[in-house]
């Protein structure tokens, strides 16, 4: 008797053993040690957080922390306000990522000493003074980025063209969904301006999507140019970080790895 129960006991050990072994090969592996774990991530106008999904899966396989803000569009302090909340529930300092609009929010927010770098995904970046309006100034939109203000100040992408203008890599059927579930933004937040350009303090990276139809590519990387950003170019629309999730990731992690031994 005595010997089975040794025998069972062993089989049982070396079961668990295996479980573990097999449990450690699963498991998500832990951000690099020489990078900054947490990520935040700020989405633009006329959308919401959940275009992020893409770029949120590559980075969390990889281990990192990330969250996703959801801005209310309803003015540039809310944004910047909603912004900094989530910041605050980060664990240690954060990569602050921001698309479109979201650069000027990530712009106005990310001075603080919880953000180690800025990442711009086809983004805006105001200097202090600036305005979100001013930057469309130096280069407007390309022609099939159209604006349709409404009576109570929010404005829509126009839809005939939403897709030429917003998400042209993207199949008809998404294009579409995004065209019927755009968020609108409170037009004042276009012409409110930034006090503090974070990117005169923190190291920046930059995507510049090649094919954006809502940013001109050369005001893209005129804007990288001015703010001396470490700068990637992605064939993709304005929404490069829903079509090339890898692509964008990659910059972001990127971006982590570089700013921690920048903190040394």
């Amino acid at each position: 008797m005595t010997g089975k129960i040794s025998r069972f006991i062993v089989t049982i050990a070396a079961a668990a053993c295996i479980a573990g072994a097999a449990q450690a090969q699963t498991a998500t592996p832990a951000a690099p040690a020489q990078a900054v774990r947490n990520v935040v991530l700020v989405h633009g106008a006329f959308a919401d957080g959940s275009g992020w999904r893409g770029v949120y899966d590559e980075l969390t396989a990889r281990g990192y922390r990330v969250s996703v803000v959801q801005n209310p569009l309803t003015s540039l302090a809310d944004d910047v306000a909603a912004t900094r909340r989530v910041l605050g529930r980060q664990d240690g300092p954060a990569i602050l990522v921001g698309h479109s609009y979201g650069g000027t929010v990530i712009t106005e927010a990310g001075s603080g000493p919880d953000v180690a770098g800025l990442v711009y995904v086809a983004a805006l970046a105001p200097d202090s003074g600036e305005t979100t309006a001013d930057q469309f100034a130096q280069i407007p939109p390309p022609p099939g980025f159209i604006i349709e203000e409404q009576k109570d100040g929010f404005g829509f992408v126009n839809g005939p063209t939403f897709k030429e203008g917003f998400a042209a890599d993207t199949s008809d059927a998404d294009a579409a969904f995004m065209r019927d579930s755009q968020v609108p933004i409170a037009m004042s937040a276009f012409t409110a301006k930034v006090t503090q350009a974070a990117w005169r303090t923190k190291p920046s990276w930059f995507v510049v999507a090649t094919e954006d139809g809502a940013i001109d590519p050369k005001l893209l990387r005129s804007t990288a140019r001015r703010i001396g950003a470490d700068t990637t170019e992605v064939k993709g629309s304005h929404v490069v970080f829903l079509t090339q999730p890898k692509a964008v990731a990659d910059v972001i992690d990127r971006a982590a790895r570089q700013a921690a031994q920048a903190k040394r």
